[in-house]
């Protein structure tokens, strides 16, 4: 049954591989900015690395939101994609880019004004509150200019050329890691600044990020920016966006913010600083070890979007969809592999160490590491399932419900009386934390075999 469902019509998986390897290697590249921060960060100690965690706490919501404008604005491009669309394409891209970078806007604001109170939300560790504040105001304002250039990519992305994004982000992690070095360590006569050299780095990175994906925009002829189409999109298409992407928006602004709620019982644990320490670096390997995972889903929302669009029937619209997730699944075996391969070979002996971990962080460390190994089969699924599959067919809201119920009802009760009433081991701790897998994956496959989810969402006319 498996074999059957996955063999496919010939140049299947060569499309599915040319859309998904620019989209991995995009990921990758993105995930190891943030990698190169933790890890040079973390030569400072284990105090600074803790200090940064905190303070990405509310950057990584508005990092995950923007994701959410993205993802909500794929589903409306890829279908536009198909028909041929590209004035309402255009039309797309005004309504998100007035969205995006209102709410960045705000953030940034907040983050910048109340530093002290934001962190105190997260940590009562005054120690970590005081190295993380000129990290915090400095690097809300850049995802600003990230949040502009990430829709851009998206955009790119919907209509098959995730090439883009792989070249603009890798610009961007090139400019980061030099000037990490540079101002973190005070090199080539610069002043050493610590975390707020990572701060101005990263700042910095953005701005350039922007600058290229704008002089790209203005020259593209693949797809012209009609700024006509830009800056008056119509009631029409904002009814569509708001229709069809504020429940994607919703739903990763309040995963966002579960997740963070996680990291929030972390910081008042009573070994919280060897948490988030540990934290700090499995949560930078499990973003690495998944970013094939979400390019796979990437690749699955332009593949399921553009069929939609272009009026395949449901039949074989379900069938592509569910070779998707069964190579979502196989992947996800595969790095689950990996990862326990690579624990007692590389991460003990060798990462761990040059991170200079404490006895506490490193056994924080190798608990979290297993667990999310073994989880991984199962979130790969959710990942094209929900963010891929559902949200392509125009059931954005039904996958929200999915993604998000898990998340609250589940992991966040669970971790916060593991964690602060009955102070378990931290595997325990860890367990409870992916505990959201157990519910998500079986409702996600009921959804999906409904087939209530596949919708053209482009043949409504204004």
């Amino acid at each position: 049954m498996v074999i059957r469902s996955l063999r496919r019509e010939p140049g299947f998986y060569q499309r599915l591989w040319r859309l998904s390897l620019p989209i991995i290697l995009q990921n990758l590249i993105t995930t190891s900015l943030g990698f190169a921060d933790t890890f040079m960060v973390g030569l400072l100690g284990n105090a600074e690395m803790a200090a940064v965690t905190a303070a990405n706490v509310p950057i990584f919501i508005i990092q995950v939101v923007i994701f959410g404008f993205q993802s909500g604005l794929a589903v409306l491009v890829s279908q536009y994609w198909g028909r041929g669309d590209t004035d309402n394409i255009n039309r797309c891209i005004g309504v998100a880019l007035y969205a995006v970078t209102g709410f960045a806007t705000a953030i940034s604001l907040i983050t910048f004004f109340f530093p002290t109170q934001v962190l105190g939300l997260i940590t009562p560790n005054q120690a970590l509150i005081d190295l993380a504040t000129s990290y915090i105001q400095i690097v809300g304002f850049s995802y600003i200019f990230n949040g502009i250039s990430s829709i851009y990519a998206g955009v790119q992305r919907s209509t098959e050329y995730p090439a883009f994004g792989m070249f603009l982000f890798g610009i961007s992690m090139c400019v980061n890691t030099f000037l990490n070095y540079v101002l973190i360590f005070g090199k080539f006569g610069a002043p050493a600044l610590g975390v707020t050299g990572a701060a101005i780095a990263t700042f910095t990175s953005r701005v350039v990020e922007f600058l290229v994906a704008l002089g790209f925009a203005l020259f593209n002829h693949r797809l012209p920016l009609k700024p006509s189409c830009i800056f008056r999109p119509g009631t029409f298409i904002f009814r569509s966006f708001v229709k069809y992407s504020t429940p994607v928006v919703a739903n990763e602004a309040m995963w966002s913010l579960g997740t963070s709620m996680l990291t929030v019982i972390m910081g008042h644990m009573d070994n919280s600083q060897d948490i988030l320490a540990a934290y700090a670096l499995i949560g930078n390997i499990d973003k690495l070890s998944t970013v094939v995972c979400f390019g796979i889903a990437a690749s699955a929302a332009v593949i399921v979007g553009k069929e939609i669009g272009a009026g395949t029937d449901h039949k074989k619209v379900y069938e592509i969809s569910w070779t998707l997730l069964l190579v979502s699944l196989m992947i996800g075996g595969g790095v689950m592999l990996l990862l326990l391969g690579l624990l007692p070979t590389f991460f003990l002996p060798v990462l761990f160490p040059l991170f200079k971990l404490s006895t506490g962080a490193t056994l924080a460390a190798t608990s979290m590491a297993i667990v999310y190994a073994i989880f991984m089969p199962m979130r790969a699924f959710d990942i094209t399932n929900i963010t891929g599959v559902l949200r392509a067919g125009g059931d954005a809201r039904t996958a929200s419900i999915i993604d998000i119920t898990p998340l609250w009802l589940v992991a966040i009760p669970l971790m916060a009386v593991t964690a602060l009433v009955f102070n378990a081991p931290v595997p325990l701790v860890c367990i409870a934390m992916q505990a959201e897998n157990l519910c998500k994956c079986p409702l996600g496959l009921i959804r999906f075999r409904s087939r209530k989810w596949i919708h053209d969402i482009t043949r409504i006319e204004p």
